[in-house]
């Protein structure tokens, strides 16, 4: 097949402008554009599109691409301090071994009469991550946490029919204009104020907005802001008071040191595995789970696929299979279903039990424990730092916030200076949560050893001179 001039694609023989001609008077068309003649003209470009010049050889188009990629600045050549949901961990090895072969990087979407192994692998993966948040059962893997938190309160507001949900005032910005998004016209939400010495939320102001009105009430546990609330059980009682549901959205690698969600009354914990062995990625990465207990009210809310386990007919042989199928969307239901999903993320998912079945207890523990270590390290380091404060008095994991407003700098100028010494420092806090002023969101985990922490406490010193 002729390349030159790139009529047609050398992958696809029937791009081939003879073949697209013989296939069109088959159908009885005269060219490719009669297919879309329902489109308006109004809406179609009616142009050339604005393309660069093709390029026909694969090692140009490499060399291209990687002269593009080069102008990112990336982890690799910077010390990071950045997180607000998307985080730099250890990747195992043996995650990317698993997770690039073909039967998962090509194939995990299918069906059980062709791909039995990744519906045993994402059983897996459920099962481990279920008994992580000691939970009954987990979705196939979401989105992200942001998907995960939305369906979750859709899924409570279907359980008792209610149109309000509350959410705490320091909750992520950009997940909580997900929720708001996918959860219209169902469900209103509401801010319910914070501490502000603590962070934790303010229970009294919670106590005047519940209500029988109230399906679900959001909080997420470490905090968007990195401090642990103290006050789950409390949250959840109230909640419950009224029939409402309790839902936390968690971080899975703090639970090798925190309380899991089930065990201060979370009916619905959610959260996202890209802590658990996923790179990050610009844009993606992210993956979220939904689990509760095995009750049928909740179970049977669920719009996403559920693997079960199950006896077949030789003995001693299992299979793995969709449990309760047909509420899905791609069930019968159909159009009746309760929301629409796809294949999604589940290539992360399978990546993350990897990531936990070699860590086991002992290694979640040993990871929680590291990054409690360095981060208050840090924390402490950096706030004897004259002019430099931290801003909530509560425990925190791996991010806490810095106050810059006594230096006289902007967290913008901060930020830019250190990024000249191949720092990326904090998140600037000043747009997102306006009432905390020159405040940045710092992030430590367990690839920050002494050293690197040291050098951003001498640079951020000199940056403040």
């Amino acid at each position: 097949m002729a390349i030159k001039g790139l009529n047609s694609h050398p992958y696809i023989p029937n791009s081939v402008k003879e073949i697209q001609e013989e296939m069109l008077k088959e159908i009885g068309l005269d060219s490719l554009e009669d297919l879309h003649e329902e489109v308006p003209q109004s809406i179609r470009l009616n142009r050339v599109m604005n393309l660069p010049k093709a390029i026909h050889s694969e090692y140009e188009l490499k060399t291209h691409v990687e002269k593009i990629l080069k102008k990112n600045l990336t982890c690799e050549d910077n010390l990071n301090f950045l997180g607000y949901g998307c985080y730099q961990h250890y990747i195992p090895a043996v995650c990317d071994e698993v997770n690039t072969r073909a039967e998962f990087l090509t194939a995990y979407g299918g069906e059980p009469y062709n791909d039995h192994g990744r519906f045993q692998s994402l059983f897996e993966y459920e099962s481990l991550v279920g008994e992580l948040v000691d939970m009954d059962v987990v979705s196939v893997p979401t989105f992200d946490l942001s998907q995960a938190a939305s369906t979750a309160v859709r899924m409570a507001n279907r359980i008792n029919g209610r149109k309000k949900a509350l959410v705490p005032k320091t909750i992520h910005k950009d997940r909580f204009l997900v929720m708001k998004n996918y959860c219209h016209p169902s469900v209103e939400f509401e801010f319910i104020n914070y501490d502000e010495n603590t962070g934790l939320l303010d229970i009294n102001d919670l106590k005047s907005k519940i209500n029988e009105n109230v399906c679900a009430i959001y909080i997420e546990n470490p905090s968007a802001l990195g401090f642990i609330e103290t006050q789950g059980q409390l949250i959840a009682d109230i909640a419950h008071e009224v029939g409402a549901i309790s839902i936390v959205g968690v971080d899975p690698i703090s639970l090798g040191v925190l309380t899991p969600p089930s065990q201060y009354g979370a009916d619905i914990v959610v959260g996202d595995v890209q802590t658990l062995g996923n790179h990050m990625n610009y844009g993606g990465g992210q993956s979220g789970f939904i689990s509760t207990r095995d009750e049928e009210k909740f179970v049977m809310e669920y719009p996403s696929r559920l693997f079960g386990i199950a006896p077949t007919d030789v003995e001693g042989e299992y299979g793995f299979g969709d449990v309760a199928y047909d509420r899905t969307s791609f069930g019968n239901l159909r159009e009746k279903g309760k929301e629409f999903v796809g294949t999604q993320s589940a290539l992360l998912g399978i990546t993350a039990g990897v990531y936990l079945s070699l860590m086991g207890p002992y290694g979640m523990k040993e990871v929680g424990q590291t990054i409690m270590q360095n981060s208050q390290y840090a924390a402490k380091k950096l706030s004897e730092i004259d002019g430099v404060n931290l801003k909530f008095n509560s425990p925190f994991f791996k991010e806490f916030i810095l106050d810059f407003n006594s230096t006289n700098k902007t967290v913008k100028e901060i930020n830019e200076a250190l990024l000249k010494k191949n720092i990326f420092a904090g998140k600037d806090l000043s747009s997102d949560y306006s009432e905390l002023g020159q405040c940045a969101l710092y992030c430590v985990t367990e690839i920050h050893n002494k050293e690197m922490i040291d050098t951003l406490v001498e640079e951020l010193k000199e940056v403040l001179i």
